[in-house]
């Protein structure tokens, strides 16, 4: 089974391109913490990632650098021979699905507000306990 479940950080905003067919695809690195630290040893863990079609389009509408997000999806490796003609192997994360994992509100106090989710309401939840959700998020939600 190949199966990968990540919470991380944007190490920067996603970097997206079209095809000519109109696909759009995103690309970015996540940092990962790691559950167990060793001593002297790195503390988080850098996968790169892509995206593809409507999930490409939620991640470079709504995500900007230093932002949480969670990731399920599938490790795919391959590999291309550079300028030099030397292989160069590669490993990503093809992103299924993806989630948010904290409120606009917690990225705001982080320090790591983009201009990703200016639309919506205060990001702040109602004296109930839940954020406002704008009228129309469903038609630019990837999913149903």
């Amino acid at each position: 089974m190949n199966n990968v479940v990540l919470v991380g950080r944007f190490t920067r905003d996603p970097d997206v391109r079209y095809t000519d067919g109109g696909t759009t695809i995103a690309r970015f690195s996540l940092a990962v913490d790691r559950r167990f630290k060793s001593d002297n040893g790195p503390t988080a863990d850098f996968p790169n990632c892509v995206a593809f079609g409507k999930t490409a389009e939620f991640i470079e509408k709504y995500f900007r650098q230093g932002m949480r997000i969670g990731v399920q999806g599938r490790i795919q490796t391959g590999s291309y021979e550079n300028q030099e003609g030397a292989k160069v192997y590669t490993t990503d994360v093809v992103v299924e699905n993806c989630e948010f994992v904290e409120s606009k509100a917690a990225s705001e106090d982080s320090g790591f507000a983009g201009t990703a989710g200016q639309q919506g309401g205060s990001g702040r939840p109602d004296a109930d306990g839940f954020m406002h959700i704008p009228d129309g998020i469903d038609d630019e939600l990837p999913f149903n």
